[in-house]
């Protein structure tokens, strides 16, 4: 699949062109290369000046040698894959057309990313992070529920150790700085005669997007408004997965209990008083207490401890 967004990037980089020109290199005709443009001036990336376009930061693209080689031997046994496009990175991975190992797919742009629920995952090329690992595990299905919450805690370990400081956890699924959505997992399982394939999608906010926070009406955060300068995308993958690959062989062997006491000292919310839609519609209101022993997350409600294994918090407080 073609991402026109990119091939603008790659066709700007020796130097300021006309639009026109820029159009006819790409194959596309004036109009469908300034809507592409548009989104990129929004992201900084492009600006006009009298009739040229040119690049106004540089651009990092995504790489999977370079990807393998900061993993080091981490890489081993792990297929890196990095496309311009694609419908959904977790889509591709479930499906066989990627071959049958461990694989980490990549897409600069996706046209249908998803999130948890059916939600759109909305980024514009270059200013985030998105991809998807899909690995197999020798355990049975209902041994799988507290996967999201590993995948957050490594995750969060590798924010953090790229100067994130604040990154933190938002039960069940997001990844927050400051209170703000700076991205997002989501699983997807699917059994494989005596195993589970799992597929682990992430999303991460790498570069403030002007009008993302009006689109999605919530606020979010990027890392280069935390980190300064800002790790490269390339770094960023490698220490993510570097930190995920870890955290799901100490899970196979081990399981949740490794790594409950960092889901708690990483939850945004522990010891808030929390509203949590419930996947029926319900609002249970408590105080959250950590986890329950299936990975639940506990709330100390007016009925005593209750948990809960299915919803969204939607509001969150102090007392």
């Amino acid at each position: 699949m073609r991402s026109l967004a990119l091939d603008l990037l790659r066709t700007l980089e020796p130097g300021p062109r006309l639009l026109a020109a820029l159009a006819d290199d790409c194959g596309v005709s004036a109009a469908e290369a300034e809507r592409a443009l548009a989104r990129l001036m929004a992201t900084g990336f492009a600006a006009r000046e009298g009739d040229r376009i040119r690049l106004t930061a540089p651009f990092e693209v995504l790489d999977a040698v370079r990807i393998a080689s900061l993993l080091g031997e981490h890489a081993g046994g792990l297929a890196i894959e990095v496309r311009d496009a694609c419908s959904s990175t977790n889509t591709a991975l479930l499906g066989n057309d990627c071959g049958e190992d461990m694989r980490a797919l990549f897409a600069e742009e996706q046209s249908e990313g998803r999130g948890r629920r059916g939600r759109r995952w909305l980024s514009c090329v270059g200013a985030g992070l998105t991809f998807s690992l899909r690995r197999e595990f020798d355990l049975p299905l209902r041994e799988l529920g507290a996967l999201s919450l590993v995948v957050g805690v490594a995750t969060v370990r590798a924010l953090r150790a790229l100067g994130a400081l604040e990154a933190s956890l938002k039960w069940p699924n997001d990844l927050l700085v400051r209170g703000d959505k700076l991205g997002g997992i989501l699983i997807e399982t699917r059994a494989q005669d005596a195993a589970v394939r799992a597929v682990i999608g992430i999303g991460i906010n790498w570069r403030a997007t002007p009008g993302l926070e009006a689109r999605l009406r919530r606020r979010v955060a990027a890392l280069d408004e935390v980190v300064s300068p800002a790790p490269s995308r390339n770094e960023v993958a490698a220490r993510v997965l570097e930190e995920l690959l870890d955290a799901l062989d100490a899970f196979e062997a081990n399981g949740f209990d490794a790594f409950r006491s960092d889901w708690t000292a990483m939850h945004a919310h522990e010891g808030r008083r929390l509203r949590v839609r419930l996947a029926d519609g319900r609002v249970l209101a408590g105080v959250a207490e950590g986890l329950a022993e299936d990975g639940g997350l506990r709330l100390r409600t007016r009925n005593g401890l209750r948990a809960v294994h299915s919803g969204r918090v939607v509001s969150a407080r102090i007392g």
